[in-house]
């Protein structure tokens, strides 16, 4: 078992600072610095905002079950960052470029990828035009995680998977919602 975790943990790093290496062109960098900053929830302020004007009052439930599922997320995110204390790629490995200044310590799990997914995931099951903006932004999102040397591909993979879990719960959140409402 041990042997297999660290052939993880090198498969994990050795694809980290492959995917780092597209930090060193300065225009892929600014594009995903920029994509990164979006993700702090800018872009999902947005695509709330979209919803409530362009739906109106038939968006608040999917917008009420967003926000709660997403607190939700939030505080799983910062007990995991608590309790693993994985450090950030570019604090162990001296070859990885921060590419953007980080908004918390540790590395596992990724926070941006866990809502990006959870967002997406939500608001696209309602509302499946929206896909064809979110899913190139969800991606990006993940992928600027790795490029920035913020995170490690399971991290990415592992917030991700919460986020989606989390994500496959608004519908009972939702029917709770609207008995309550």
């Amino acid at each position: 078992m041990l042997t297999y975790a660290n052939q993880i943990l090198h498969w994990d790093t050795r694809l980290c600072i492959r995917i780092n290496r597209y930090s060193h062109n300065g225009r892929i960098a600014q594009f995903f610095k920029v994509i990164s900053r979006l993700g702090d929830g800018w872009f999902w302020y947005a695509m709330l905002l979209v919803v409530a004007v362009t739906y109106g009052k038939s968006a608040l439930i999917p917008l009420l079950t967003t926000a709660l599922i997403s607190l939700v997320g939030l505080i799983i995110y910062k007990l995991l960052k608590l309790k693993t204390v994985r450090p950030r790629p570019y604090q162990v490995h001296q070859v990885i470029v921060l590419g953007e200044r980080p908004l918390d310590m540790f590395s596992f799990p990724s926070g941006h990828t866990l809502q990006a997914v959870l967002f997406t995931t939500i608001l696209g099951s309602y509302y499946p035009p929206l896909l064809w903006v979110m899913l190139p932004f969800v991606l990006c999102v993940a992928l600027s995680r790795m490029v920035l040397g913020l995170h490690y591909p399971t991290d990415v993979v592992v917030g991700a998977m919460i986020g989606y879990l989390l994500a496959s719960c608004a519908p009972l959140l939702a029917s709770f919602l609207l008995s309550v409402l």
